[in-house]
């Protein structure tokens, strides 16, 4: 039987308006997640198979957190949870950005609900917009987290999209990888 909180969840519309598909809320997690993904929102592939990260995207974060594809969509290990849940539709450069109203509604108490995380890893701008406060730039909040010792790490998007950025950021792949997949590991280990 599901929790009802996570049946709401699934059951959420709070944007339907401005969605170009139905809404179809894309998400994991169990209450005893160790490690917290924060993503963006859902591409169109997502959207259609119904599974987080099911995408190009999603196996490149996958390689670079080290796991399998049986520990990451395992939800009493990881709790994927994008900032909107459903695919926000094309811009002119790729995916729109993920709707407001469904993090200022559902983070909140999704953070509250999952109280055994351990490690929580912020992807991309959107997802650092909302909990980093007054960054300035977020190759320097995620070499800044990749260097600190609490439980925050902040990624790329994985996106094949950002292969100029990782050509130009070369440390990326040399330091923080290793780094995150030490942590995750160690997490997923206890």
């Amino acid at each position: 039987m599901k929790n009802i909180f996570i049946r709401d969840i699934e059951k959420c519309k709070i944007c339907k308006e401005y969605l170009p598909l139905k809404p179809k809320p894309v998400f994991q997690f169990k209450k005893g997640a160790k490690i917290l993904i924060i993503g963006q929102a859902p591409g169109r592939v997502t959207h259609n198979s119904g599974v987080p990260w099911d995408d190009k995207s999603g196996e490149r974060l996958r390689e670079w957190l080290g796991v399998t594809d049986e520990e990451f969509y395992n939800p009493s290990l990881f709790a994927l949870v994008p900032m909107a849940f459903c695919y926000p539709g094309t811009g002119k450069s790729g995916d729109l950005p993920p709707r407001p109203e469904c993090a200022e509604t559902w983070m909140g108490p999704i953070r509250t609900y999952l109280s055994n995380i351990k490690l929580e890893i912020y992807i991309g701008k959107y997802s650092c917009d909302f909990h980093f406060e007054k960054y300035k730039n977020l190759t320097a909040l995620i070499k800044n987290q990749a260097k600190s010792k609490d439980d925050r790490i902040v990624l790329p998007h994985p996106s094949p999209r950002n292969n100029i950025w990782l050509a130009k950021n070369s440390w990326f792949a040399k330091t923080t990888l290793s780094e995150l997949q030490k942590r995750v590991r160690k997490e997923l280990k206890k």
